[in-house]
């Protein structure tokens, strides 16, 4: 039996093609051993054969290659390995007429799990089509295999051609392709005429009607004659199918999953109120629903832990989130009664008043695990459940009831027997005295993931992608920092350079990434956290992915983010800054830069005893200098915290000085580079500086241009490289659908490379990626993007109307289209309705929505005051998470007017149809 390669392909010169797979004649998967093709100039097809044994059934797995003499490239095509099977004696000859799967393709996209799991799932058990699926002994056999995951759950793929085993161009006679194999649709057929050349389409097949209702737009598909041995499967792995009603977009919501509200719920979100959320998704046409990180975050049992981003571990889920009803009732009458009290009066307020409601679900789980004990440990689904997420799992259930019992989830303070994880095992046995210290995680645990599970499934079934949040860090103290610390860099911190939110910068406080030790395991640490992540989700939101090209690292002295550095980076060693400046001066350029007007500035009537208390002269004229016990912002931030315990009654007066300190430590013109002597980065906004201000004009100019050279040119390939290492194994870890936050200071070559992976990149219309433009508009957005008015990090839309009236009439003028009208005082429904509408008609895949955005172009249905809309404050590093919805979730469902518009509006810009 013989095996024929054929693929169509016009490649340049010092370019050529290879097929390599599991057989010793493909490489066996060693490419340097791969199968050559041949190239027929005349065709434009590369082909070889290979010989298959007559005696014995098998599966071939293949996949092309196109090898660069030119440039060393060795590009793989996209998507899984090819597969073809052969048996014994029911073939002479196999010939595979493939298509290249060229990558960076947007369709690629289609086929990530929140198509072909929720928006395109399949029926369950549906019956297959009575097509003929082989022929008769000794004939020919085309088999038609395109890969097709934009189908409707309730539609099929067809074919339709000029021979009469494909329906002789008569639709009702269509040939209908299987969807077993989904997202691939498979036909076998004996033509009538395979030594004619045959015509063929495919088409969108309506099986309740019996009707087509599409045909694929472009030119016929041929079908050649074949000579040579009999009988032949030719296996016909089409390109993709060609839509003719343009590509696939669709709108979705975002709320957190804490800020949902519902009759039911305690005062918080909880998993199953997600259901309500997608029943309000489906009644307006929505098919995605976004929620913010979701793990646990539980540090101090305090309102701190309402930050989402600050994770105890990257796997376990939030408590919070935990719906005691489901689980089972309580039987203690008085905690009944108890527990319907809470849940008026919590629900009763605006906001989630975070730690009065985590301390209820504390007392009322733990009555729960103790009534449920002996059932929950024999539960069979359980044990399965601790098998499976074993190795976070246990260090998890350790870690959280060692932070209870020593009161701090610092592990460094806790006795030495624990500050490591080697008594996991010892301290979670069953059997062992204190279990249930550790059981009552098991047990919350194990119904958080059941409940979340359920409500995606929900999801799913109704056609509603759930698409979740990686925060791109760690918590210092964490599960993951106590069990490996060896993959991160524990001494510095994590953050991000000033922008718009943040004068000075954002100080996460997260260590970073070892990025060399992920490396030496393949990144198994990211592929096991991309894993759980897609137990739940079928889309998902990288968080800062800036990080995975470089990330903001801030020293550990430092509190805020202007003396941070790219990390890595190519800093400047002394002698390049020197050739570039005329001069290096370690005094000048290095140290604050701090002079008595600068502190009559500052300070003001204050400057003299300020100086007094924190400062002394330098050696040399007019310099003055921190004194020792000052001179870092940690060292600052230490001595006023004790200031203020002492004296709290003057904490703002306290705070204002602490300030103004900070501003004088930043007061630098390069930081050093941490590992290397005598290396430096310039300091981020550097021009800004007092310290810049007072240079000569000549040293300015030059000083300005290395500092536009630094983080302008001098990286972009080497940060390139970078995010090509380190995002391919996050992004191809799952088939998830992934969507990167890639707003801030972006490298250039970051587009490129998320394109080239297939990562949708995020627009947000007051964040423009061109710093000329004041406001990016939704209808140049790409294709392979998700568009939105705003982000959990910025004011609602209508928040945002009333900081700015100037920038807010320009607006009005310039993107909305109201030249020489004046801008309303507040933002009206009706304008709310437009920057709605002017979204859902972008090009962009996905238009997503904050809730309160969209409730806005409802006068009766939205919050009253816009500025409590707000889920976050970035430039307040001490902010409250605690935004609720001011709607239950039942009544924004039976708002039929309200949802009647919105579905218009998602409908009418084509956001909910399938083709």
């Amino acid at each position: 039996m013989t095996l024929r390669f054929t693929l169509p392909f016009r490649t340049a010169w010092g370019q050529r093609l290879v097929v390599c797979g599991s057989l010793p004649s493909l490489g066996q998967w060693n490419l340097d051993q791969a199968l050559s093709l041949h190239y027929q100039p005349e065709y434009g097809i590369w082909s070889q054969e290979i010989d298959l044994p007559e005696d014995q059934a098998g599966t071939v797995d293949y996949k092309y290659i196109l090898l660069d003499d030119q440039d060393g490239g060795k590009h793989w095509e996209w998507g899984p390995n090819r597969s073809v099977a052969y048996a014994p004696g029911q073939y002479e000859r196999i010939v595979l007429e493939d298509f290249w799967r060229a990558p960076a393709e947007p369709e690629n996209e289609l086929h990530t799990a929140a198509f072909t799991r929720a928006l395109m799932r399949r029926p369950a058990a549906a019956p297959a089509p009575a097509t003929p699926s082989a022929a008769p002994v000794g004939s020919s056999v085309v088999r038609f295999q395109l890969s097709a995951p934009r189908v409707d759950s309730d539609h099929q793929i067809c074919v339709l051609g000029s021979d009469p085993a494909l329906g002789a161009w008569d639709a009702t006679k269509a040939l209908v392709l299987s969807d077993a194999d989904y997202p691939t649709w498979v036909a076998e057929v004996a033509l009538a005429h395979p030594e004619q050349t045959a015509q063929y389409k495919y088409g969108i097949w309506e099986p309740r009607e019996q009707k087509i209702l599409y045909l694929e737009a472009g030119d016929d598909r041929f079908i050649y004659p074949l000579g040579g041995q009999q009988p032949l499967l030719r296996v016909k792995a089409d390109d993709r199918f060609a839509y003719p009603t343009g590509p696939w977009r669709g709108a979705g919501v975002a709320l957190p999953v804490f800020a949902l509200r519902s009759r039911n719920g305690l005062g918080v979100g909880e998993f199953p109120d997600l259901k309500l959320l997608v029943d309000w998704a489906v009644a307006t046409g929505l098919k995605l629903v976004q929620v913010l990180p979701i793990n646990d975050t539980v540090a101090t049992h305090t309102w701190v832990d309402s930050y989402p981003y600050a994770a105890i571990s990257v796997f376990a889920l939030h408590p919070q989130y935990l719906s005691l009803d489901a689980i089972a009732p309580l039987q203690d009458s008085a905690a009944r009664q108890e527990i319907e009290q809470l849940r008026e009066e919590f629900n009763a307020k605006d906001f989630v008043d975070y730690e009065p409601v985590m301390n209820a679900k504390w007392k009322f789980v733990k009555l729960l695990y103790q009534q449920e004990k002996a059932k929950f440990l024999a539960d069979p689904e359980f044990q399965a459940f601790r098998a499976e997420q074993a190795s976070w799992l246990a260090p998890y259930a350790a870690f959280s009831a060692l932070r209870d019992r020593f009161g701090t989830a610092d592990f460094s303070q806790w006795p030495e027997e624990f500050r490591t994880p080697a008594q996991v095992a010892e301290l979670t046995r069953e059997d062992g005295p204190g279990f249930d210290e550790f059981g009552v995680h098991f047990f919350t645990q194990f119904h958080l993931d059941k409940q979340l599970r359920e409500a995606v499934n929900y999801a799913r079934q109704h056609g509603v992608v759930v698409k979740g949040d990686l925060p791109i860090g760690i918590y210092r103290h964490s599960v993951d920092a106590w069990t490996q610390p060896e993959l991160y860099h524990m001494h510095q911190q994590a953050g991000a350079p000033p922008d718009d939110f943040s004068v000075t910068g954002q100080n996460w406080r997260f260590p970073t990434y070892n990025w060399e030790r992920m490396a030496e395991d393949g990144y198994a640490w990211w592929k096991q956290r991309m894993g759980t992540l897609a137990r739940y989700f079928d889309a998902l939101r990288i968080d800062h992915i800036l990080g995975f090209f470089r990330i903001w690292e801030i020293p550990g002295h430092s509190v805020e983010g202007l003396l941070g550095h790219f990390s890595p980076a190519l800093p400047l060693h002394q002698h390049e800054i020197e050739q570039r400046i005329g001069w290096f001066d370690y005094g000048r350029l290095v140290e604050p830069y701090i002079r008595w007007h600068m502190l009559q500035r500052i300070f003001h009537g204050q400057a003299q005893p300020v100086f007094d208390e924190f400062m002394e002269d330098a050696d040399w004229h007019g310099a003055i200098r921190l004194k020792d016990f000052v001179r870092t912002q940690r060292q600052i931030e230490r001595v006023f915290e004790e200031k203020i315990a002492q004296d709290p009654s003057n904490v703002d007066h306290y705070r204002w000085l602490r300030t103004g300190l900070y501003k004088l430590v930043n007061e630098v013109l390069f930081v050093p580079d941490d590992q290397q002597p005598d290396f430096y980065h310039p300091r981020i906004t550097l021009p800004l500086s007092q310290s810049f201000q007072e240079l000569d004009e000549h040293t300015r100019g030059r000083l300005q241009d290395l500092y536009v050279d630094f983080f302008y040119r001098r990286h972009e390939e080497f940060w390139r490289q970078q995010g090509l290492v380190k995002l391919p194994p996050v992004r191809y870890a799952t088939d998830m659908l992934i969507c990167g936050e890639d707003l801030g200071m972006v490298p250039a070559s970051v587009p490129g490379v998320m394109k080239a992976l297939g990562i949708l990149g995020l627009n947000i219309q007051r964040m423009p990626s061109d710093p000329a433009t004041e406001f990016g508009h939704p209808g140049t957005a790409p294709y392979l993007s998700v568009v939105s008015p705003g982000s959990h990090d910025m004011s609602t839309v209508r928040g945002w109307w009333e900081e700015d009236r100037e920038q807010t009439q320009r607006f009005f003028e310039n993107t909305l289209g109201h030249y020489g009208e004046q801008a309303p005082q507040y933002c009206e429904p009706w304008v709310a309705r437009e920057i709605t509408v002017q979204h859902l008609y972008s090009p962009a895949m996905w238009a997503i929505f904050p809730l309160q955005d969209l409730l806005a172009m409802d006068g009766q249905l939205r919050r009253q005051d816009p500025f409590a809309e707000q889920i976050n404050v970035p430039a307040n590093p001490t902010h409250f998470w605690k935004y609720r919805l001011h709607l239950n979730l039942e009544d924004l469902c039976s708002a039929q007017g309200f949802n009647e518009e919105v579905g218009q509006l998602v409908a009418t810009s084509g956001r909910a149809k399938t083709y």
